[in-house]
């Protein structure tokens, strides 16, 4: 950015605060690591799902398999057979679109190297049944909004309070998949 002619006039110190200012908001994001946006807290949202427990109950069971796969060259690692064996039960759960209201949810899944990957269509608001690894991955759709605020700094020298912007983060759960049942939850390798 050029500078005013005069460096003494007040635009030319106007421009330096400014300069400042987007330099110390520059170093605030670039200390935005993974870990501490991951400890971000989380907006709080309500479920969007009013079904009571005994229409549930009563809902049709509703399994889901993939629109689509694609196969995979590469091979499975028997390795993880015992936690594939896991990711692949059928679970029950209502997912949820809190972005577009009442959206089906599309998503593309492969959970383990060898696998074919898979794409789903999920309808939202109502139980229905998929492999774990399908409403984990659900579960793990979230982004992170980055919020400005000001704030007031007391200066040590006697010039009084400074203003400076901070980038503040929160965590925001874009599509979720709320468990069904009474049991413990379902989810996170949490048996029944």
């Amino acid at each position: 950015m050029a500078k005013p002619v005069n460096a003494n006039s007040e635009s030319a110190k106007e421009m330096e605060k400014v300069e400042k200012q987007f330099d110390e908001f520059d170093k605030q994001i670039k200390d935005m690591t993974h870990d501490r946006m991951s400890a971000a807290p989380k907006q709080d949202v309500e479920p969007q799902n009013k079904m009571s427990q005994s229409d549930i109950e009563k809902s049709k069971d509703v399994y889901l398999k993939p629109k689509r796969t694609i196969s995979s060259r590469e091979k499975f690692n028997e390795k993880y057979r015992d936690e594939y064996n896991f990711q692949k039960e059928y679970v029950q759960f209502i997912p949820e679109h809190r972005e577009i209201i009442g959206e089906s949810i599309e998503l593309w899944t492969k959970p383990f190297a060898g696998m074919p990957a898979e794409e789903w269509v999920i309808p939202t608001g109502k139980p229905v049944w998929a492999p774990r690894y399908v409403a984990e991955r659900i579960k793990g759709c979230n982004y992170h909004r980055f919020v400005m605020q000001q704030n007031v700094m007391t200066s040590t020298t006697h010039a009084g309070q400074m203003y400076g912007a901070m980038a503040v983060d929160t965590t925001v759960q874009r599509l979720d998949a709320l468990p069904v049942g009474t049991r413990k939850s379902i989810f996170m390798g949490a048996g029944a």
